[in-house]
């Protein structure tokens, strides 16, 4: 196939179970972007939360953020597409939240906000995953109460998280099936072992990549898409390539086209330079 453009997930894909980045991930990136593919970091987080090795990739232009609530051109500095959450539906939900023993936040004007009782509570939460604790303390800004701030700003929302205990798997299960039907017009995926990420069904990985493709002129059979969880499904049904890493879930490899290694092997290195490979034959 003839690639343009190269997608893919960071944690549990791109990212080592340490959250860095094996070396030959970044050369075969490198490597694909010298072939004039465009690279880019499809993630559940924001722009600012892309480790900054990927970040300051000269290559690096376009981004598909917080679960493709939007899509960003860094170089230019503007959006390129939305999907957002209704105000009204955001205070809804944090009104249900505040019914269960979970803590919970937002990603609003590309940044992350959390009411201080529960920040002040997040070590109970993160614990075993030392590496995302660190990141949502570097990404959150604090409020007094998070939905008084949505009433006051009236603005709409790019996602909203729960998240939930070691202990509290069963009730995250229960939660990821009943939110869309408490709220319709949402959708649940998860990224990590101990949250769901909730966003619009204008958003997702899926329709953001599509949306990126056509503004690039480009045809959907020409990008290839690298996910492990379910908040990767769309985007890896949507690409011309969809590739599931070898850890990721059932039914992100149930969906994709091809199986990477894992992210501990650097899987992704590994297509992309059968990919280069192939192209070079057809050339």
């Amino acid at each position: 196939m003839s690639v343009k453009l190269i997608a893919f997930d960071l944690d549990g894909t791109l990212l080592d179970d340490d959250k860095n980045v094996p070396e030959e991930n970044l050369r075969a990136l490198a490597a694909a972007a010298e072939r004039g593919i465009h690279i880019v970091p499809a993630t559940g987080r924001i722009v600012e939360g892309v480790p900054e090795v990927i970040r300051s990739l000269p290559f690096v232009r376009y981004y598909i953020a917080i679960n493709g609530a939007y899509v960003y051109d860094a170089k230019e500095g503007k959006i390129l597409y939305r999907g957002e959450i209704p105000v009204e539906t955001a205070i809804r939900f944090c009104e249900y939240a505040d019914t269960l023993p979970v803590l919970y936040d937002c990603y609003q004007y590309n940044f992350g906000w959390m009411s201080r009782s529960m920040y002040d509570r997040i070590e109970e939460y993160f614990a075993p995953e030392p590496g995302i604790l660190a990141l949502v303390r570097r990404t959150r800004e604090l409020v007094d109460d998070l939905k008084e701030t949505f009433r006051q700003r009236g603005d709409p929302v790019q996602k909203l998280q729960m998240y939930f205990r070691p202990d509290q798997m069963e009730l995250r299960a229960e939660q990821m099936k009943k939110l869309p039907e408490l709220f319709p017009g949402l959708m649940t995926a998860s990224s990590l072992k101990n949250n769901i990420e909730i966003n619009s069904v204008a958003a997702g990985k899926g329709p953001a990549l599509l949306a990126l493709a056509e503004s690039l002129g480009l045809e959907r059979s020409e990008t290839v898409a690298f996910g492990d969880g379910s908040n990767d499904l769309s985007m890896i049904r949507a690409a011309g390539l969809g590739v599931a890493m070898a850890n990721a879930e059932e039914s992100v490899k149930a969906a994709a086209g091809l199986i990477a290694d894992s992210n501990r092997e650097a899987g992704v290195a590994q297509v992309i330079w059968k990919l280069l490979e192939e192209d070079n034959e057809d050339g």
